[in-house]
């Protein structure tokens, strides 16, 4: 009896209310049940030594309606209590959780919600971070209320340009981070490119202003056997990278690489200064990919 209750309790989805109904009446049905059970158990026994004031056959039937007046009515009452009590702390557990998987001011997964869509992730995506430039400033000359502005349109817009099976965060402050699904790496860094421009040509409005903004991006990609705190290591020396070399930029990983090959045949006396035309500012590329601050 105890088990099968908690099995009823346990894999019933209690938000929806048809399920409370469902749950009472099959509560009142066994409560009907075993009453009739006890019934016919004590009856033969309470005729054979004499206790039953009426024959056993209209005591079975009188037994068999007050099982099913009193145990079936109060049985169905208190599963109705138990049931809508379930029923609320299953809404108020699932807006609990959402609410802890979600940033309050973007609508967006949080930092530890990302994370575990990261882990679950399989390979054949990249990860993007992503991150506002100079949200600082725009803090100071348009004040914080400007600056919310500023990550809800953001937010917006790379929900709508990544979406199903992407997956879109905000990391927290002015950084998001995307796992970019579907398509082949050149195909990814192309969508990756397209918002980038598409957010750099759209003044966002707020409070009467608009302001401009753009955004750099560091990207990683997912691969057999790689570690996700690599990937995320990867993705955000990127975006050192990619902050070092102006801003308003997009830069994989493998540019980095490929930068760091650079500067290793320039200090061996192998390369010539300036000779990869990619990379304009090698001084604060140089900074940026031994790890220094944004």
């Amino acid at each position: 009896m105890k088990r099968w209750i908690s099995l009823q309790a346990d894999l019933r989805n209690f938000q929806h209310r048809r399920t409370v109904y469902v749950f009472a009446l099959k509560m009142s049905f066994l409560a009907v049940i075993l009453s009739a059970l006890v019934i016919a158990a004590m009856l033969p026994t309470l005729d054979y030594i004499g206790f039953l004031p009426l024959p056993l056959v209209h005591a079975i039937q009188f037994g068999v309606i007050l099982s099913w007046l009193v145990c079936g009515v109060v049985c169905g009452v208190l599963s109705l209590i138990v049931g809508h009590a379930m029923h609320h702390l299953t809404v108020s557990r699932a807006e609990f959780e959402k609410l802890s998987r979600t940033d309050v001011l973007s609508g967006l997964l949080n930092r530890r919600a990302f994370a575990e869509a990261l882990e679950g992730m399989d390979d054949g995506a990249s990860l993007v971070i992503f991150d506002v430039d100079r949200f600082k400033a725009i803090n100071d000359r348009f004040g914080h209320a400007c600056g919310d502005a500023v990550i809800v349109a953001l937010s917006t817009i790379l929900a709508s340009a990544f979406g199903a099976p992407s997956v879109v965060a905000r990391l927290g402050g002015e950084e998001f981070g995307v796992i970019v699904a579907g398509g082949d790496v050149e195909e990814r860094l192309e969508r990756i490119e397209s918002v980038k421009a598409q957010i750099a040509r759209r003044p966002i409005a707020a409070d009467g202003c608009d302001i401009a903004i753009t955004i750099s991006a560091g990207i990683a990609d997912l691969l057999p056997g790689r570690s996700k705190d690599s990937i995320y290591t990867a993705a955000d020396k990127a975006l050192y990278l990619a902050k070092a070399l102006g801003r308003n930029r997009v830069v994989h990983e493998r540019h980095g690489l490929n930068y760091a090959l650079h500067r290793h045949l320039i200090e061996s006396g192998l390369g010539v200064q300036g000779a990869d035309p990619e990379y304009d500012d090698a001084p604060r590329a140089s900074r940026a990919f031994q790890g220094s601050g944004r």
